[in-house]
């Protein structure tokens, strides 16, 4: 009955479609998921890697390989935004002066989340969590001064 009452109210006005970023800033920042994301990538790939060799590949290996990937790809996104929240939002000009090479360190680690995401390969998947792990660093000496 209820379902029905708010299908009509649809009906009658339709909800609008909203979209919220926080902005204000909330003030709350951390390159734990960033971490996390980097790790989960990296153990995606270990476990790819670790698939039987089957040729054809049984329905099961084919699916457990397409949901790791997926897993992969969606956690290298993941990484990317994080970065990408702590680069624009959290890092100030006066952080260039503690860190010369932010930008390009920042840089680096967003196009090996994209790299991450192009391909299956553990080297590229360590490389992205020593990139992760070095903006945690720069992170943790700035929050440090504060």
């Amino acid at each position: 009955m209820l379902y029905k009452l708010f299908a009509l109210i649809h009906k009658i006005h339709p909800a609008r479609e909203l979209y919220a970023h926080c902005d204000i800033p909330c003030g709350i920042y951390t390159p734990e998921p960033a971490l996390t994301a980097a790790h989960t990538v990296a153990k995606m790939v270990e476990k790819i890697e670790a698939l039987p060799q089957d040729m054809p590949p049984t329905l099961n290996t084919r699916n457990s390989f397409v949901r790791m990937v997926q897993v992969k790809e969606e956690h290298a996104q993941i990484c990317k935004k994080e970065l990408l929240v702590l680069w624009t939002d959290y890092f100030k000009p006066q952080h260039l002066e503690m860190f010369p090479t932010l930008h390009e360190t920042f840089w680096k680690a967003a196009k090996l989340c994209s790299k991450n995401k192009q391909e299956v390969s553990r080297e590229a998947a360590q490389e992205l969590i020593r990139a992760v792990e070095e903006i945690a660093q720069m992170f943790q000496k700035a929050a440090a001064q504060q």
